[in-house]
């Protein structure tokens, strides 16, 4: 019946509702979030404390982890002495906390992820910076409250006279959320709070002018400004963090990566391991040596480059497949009353200044009281000093009194008869103590004397302290000088730099912008390839088999760095991209890829020109028709091309584009140069622009039978290359050719001898010639070695052809590539 009478029915789906919240507060409020007043959460509170009651001040020695840590376990953390001392070792690891908050001596762990040594070999006390934290803790500043057995007092929250929220941020997961503060620099930080204490509407703009973004303990770059204000504005954002990296130049042509500072947070050594791994995959290629060379307190990774790689390249790839450049998840929840809380940056700042002008007040107070009490015992000891004959005669309120409590209260009487003459006393017991305290050597006259400079210095503390209480301008500008004061001491200079660009990779980011030579044939198959699997032969070769083929022609050769974007115009007038390195890179003996793979090209449609272009480059595009029209367009309208596709020109029935030159300064000539050996050359401006949906101008007049094969910008200091069919080939000034008006017929740029022209280009005396004949044999040459001759020479023999082939096309390789 008795046990019956102890058993109680609960709703099991109640009880296990309140069962969770209360553990979720428990680990909410107790464990895993900060205090929005001094950015501690409970265990880091009550390990500074301890260390403080125990005199483990800056200036004393250090003393045992393991004994801190059994101390702050019996006194106010009965929890695993495992979370305590973890939590001490992070408070003393000056890669974990921006300004440490425990100085500690022995193996407090490595940036390498190396764990600290036992607690039985490591020593620790307070950093100076520990003690504004703690600073004025006894002058009841802050509430106390019991501790979990109520046999000692411990404090709500610590004084901060710095705010230490930001200042080394937290980290913390409690049940159903999470805090994740970033470090910011001292002196930022409290340059941002003297602002809002001045004007607490100051705007999101002049915040991030005084406390620009965070500023973590081991450097690093933070990529874009936007995650930063995002976060500072409504409390949740992301930033990108990357390592600092410098490339230095070595002999031989190779270089060097080396990065000296490191994302928040990040283990080095497996960073390390991760980049070894990505070479070793072949991920990372031109990579010969990667290295640690960091020492205590400097970061020095060495990652080498093998001569002709692109170091930029290689670190780009770096940042983006390793933690090199990592994100930071901004999310500033703290505990405001008790109660979590997501704030923006004002109104954390805002609840820190509220907190210090709560400290300084009950601080202020609490001196006030004591001056005020001092005062009443310097006041009823310098009256003791003017009765001093009457206090200490034989019959005086004191000699007469059998013990201490009859001489106090002689003193605390109203008066005192003496010899018949009536003495007034009425001193209050605390001054009646301090007179029985009293030594004689008091009533010396130096004793004198300080006792009444005490009382003056004393009125004008009170007087002081009064008006800081009264006047709210007054509190604040102690505030102020106290921020200061700890400003001037310890802020140091920012860490971590802050870049404007956000960090994103582009696919050009992660590939060197090396030179290839991009091939099209007649079948639509197109490959790109490196120009040195083609070696310089001496004019006049066979060359060497470029492409095994079977009815299939190269009709297309341009050469154009990975970077580039390639612009295929049609038989149809519109224009396709595509960017040079999607284009597989293969040897000279392959077939290629077709084109279907890559563009949306209709049945019957087919490139007839080739363009390589950027469109970061300014000028004009120029274009030429098989019938001879030209037309000059705007660059820019083709910045924003579609893959699908865009109209470029219009074409009459039976007409196709021949050639698209890129404008450089505007002052070029255009040359036409047709089929049967005649070229016209006319300034540009006699074209107008005109938009892509112009068909154009004519700028030639053909010849029955004949048409136009290129196009070409020129300058009187040019040198032009001329090819044809039969393959002789020959150099001839520019200047040679005279200006004319547009819509002639030109003049003679060939002997008839030669055969068809196939091919005329702007050459330098240094580029290479790349030439392509139908059967696929291709031969690179020198241009040097093709003589400059007259406008009516044939020329010389370029390539020896076999028996039914023909020169199809050539390329010009840049003598920089």
């Amino acid at each position: 019946m008795a046990l019956h009478s102890r058993i109680e029915p609960v709703d099991i789906a109640h009880e296990m509702r309140q069962s969770f919240l209360d553990y979720a507060m428990s680990v909410i409020v107790s464990r895993a979030l900060p205090d929005v007043r001094d950015g501690l959460k409970p265990v880091q509170r009550r390990i500074l404390y301890d260390m403080l009651e125990e005199g483990l001040t800056p200036d004393k020695p250090y003393r045992k982890s393991a004994t801190i840590v059994g101390t702050v376990l019996a006194r106010y953390h009965p929890h695993g002495d495992a979370a305590v001392y973890e939590t001490l070792v992070r408070m003393a690891q000056p890669f974990s906390y921006r300004y440490p908050l425990v100085d500690g001596q022995g193996n407090f762990g490595s940036v390498d992820g190396d764990s600290a040594a036992a607690m039985r070999y490591t020593e620790a006390r307070l950093s100076p910076l520990a003690l504004e934290l703690l600073r004025d803790i006894h002058k009841d500043t802050v509430d106390f409250r019991d501790n979990f057995d109520a046999s000692r007092k411990e404090p709500v929250v610590l004084p901060a006279r710095f705010p230490n929220l930001i200042v080394n941020g937290s980290q913390g997961i409690a049940v159903g959320m999470a805090t994740n503060i970033p470090p910011h620099n001292l002196g930022e930080a409290i340059d941002a709070v003297l602002l809002l204490m001045e004007r607490p509407d100051a705007s999101l703009a002049e915040i991030l002018e005084r406390l620009p973004g965070p500023d973590f303990p081991t450097g690093g770059v933070i990529l874009g400004r936007e995650g930063i204000r995002k976060a500072y504005e409504t409390g949740r954002g992301t930033i990108r963090i990357r390592a600092q990296a410098e490339i230095e130049g070595l002999s031989g042509g190779r270089s060097r990566i080396v990065f000296t500072e490191i994302p928040y947070q990040v283990n080095k050594a497996k960073v390390v391991e991760r980049i070894a791994e990505l070479v070793r995959d072949k991920v990372l290629d031109g990579v010969t040596d990667v290295r640690d060379e960091s020492s205590k307190g400097k970061i020095r990774v060495v990652v080498e480059v093998r001569k002709g790689a692109d170091p930029r390249v290689i670190l780009n790839q770096i940042y983006r497949h390793t933690a090199f450049q990592t994100s930071f998840g901004i999310i500033f929840l703290a505990l405001v009353d008790g109660r979590p809380e997501i704030l923006g940056i004002r109104e954390l700042l805002l609840h820190y200044i509220a907190h210090q002008r709560e400290v300084v007040r009950r601080r202020t107070a609490h001196d006030l009281e004591k001056a005020e009490a001092r005062l009443h015992i310097v006041e009823g000891l310098m009256r003791a000093v003017d009765l001093v004959d009457v206090l200490v005669h034989r019959y005086g309120p004191i000699r007469s009194a059998r013990d201490r409590k009859e001489a106090r209260a002689n003193l605390c009487a109203p008066t005192f008869v003496l010899e018949g003459r009536t003495y007034e006393m009425g001193f209050t017991e605390a001054q009646a103590d301090a007179i029985l305290d009293m030594r004689l050597e008091q009533l010396t006259g130096l004793s004198i004397e300080k006792l009444a400079d005490e009382e003056s210095s004393l009125r004008r503390t009170i007087s002081d302290l009064r008006a800081i209480l009264e006047s709210p301008a007054r509190l604040d500008e102690v505030v102020r000088k106290e921020l200061l004061d700890v400003r001037e001491k310890f802020a140091d200079e920012r860490r971590t730099r802050i870049l404007d660009e956000d960090g994103s990779f582009e696919a050009t980011d992660l590939i060197a912008d090396e030179p290839f030579v991009v091939t099209l044939s007649e079948g639509g198959y197109l490959r790109r390839t490196d120009p040195s699997t083609y070696r310089a032969q001496r004019r006049g070769g066979k060359g060497v088999l470029g492409v095994r083929v079977r009815e299939d022609v190269i009709v297309h050769v341009v050469h154009a760095n990975a970077h580039d974007t390639l612009l295929f115009f049609t038989n149809r007038g519109r224009v396709y991209p595509l960017l040079v390195h999607e284009i597989p890179e293969q040897g000279r003996t392959t077939r290629g890829s077709h084109l279907a793979n890559f563009l949306p090209l209709a049945p019957e449609e087919r490139v007839t020109a080739l363009l390589p272009y950027r469109a970061s480059e300014p000028g004009d595009l120029v274009f030429a028709t098989r019938l001879g029209f030209v037309k000059r367009t705007p660059a820019e309208e083709f910045r924003s091309l579609r893959r699908s596709g865009l109209v470029a020109l219009s074409l009459e029935r039976g007409d196709e584009l021949v050639g698209v030159r890129k404008l450089g300064t505007g002052q070029e000539d255009v040359l036409l140069v047709t089929q049967g050996g005649m070229a016209i050359r006319f300034p540009v401006r006699d074209v107008r622009e005109m938009g892509r949906q112009a068909r154009g101008v004519r700028g030639i007049r053909l010849k029955a039978g004949d048409f136009v094969v290129a196009l070409e910008n020129v300058r009187d200091g040019d040198e032009l290359l001329f090819a044809t069919e039969l393959g002789y080939g020959k150099r001839t000034p520019a200047a040679e050719f005279r200006l004319q008006s547009r819509g002639g017929q030109g003049i003679r740029a060939v002997s008839r001898q030669a055969g068809s022209l196939v091919a005329a280009v702007v050459v330098r005396e240094n580029d290479d010639l790349l030439l392509v004949t139908r059967q696929g044999q291709v031969i690179r040459m020198p241009v040097r070695e093709v003589p400059v001759l007259g406008r009516t020479a044939r020329g010389v023999r370029l390539v020896r052809l076999e028996e039914g082939d023909a020169l199809q096309t050539l390329a010009r390789i840049p003598a920089e590539d």
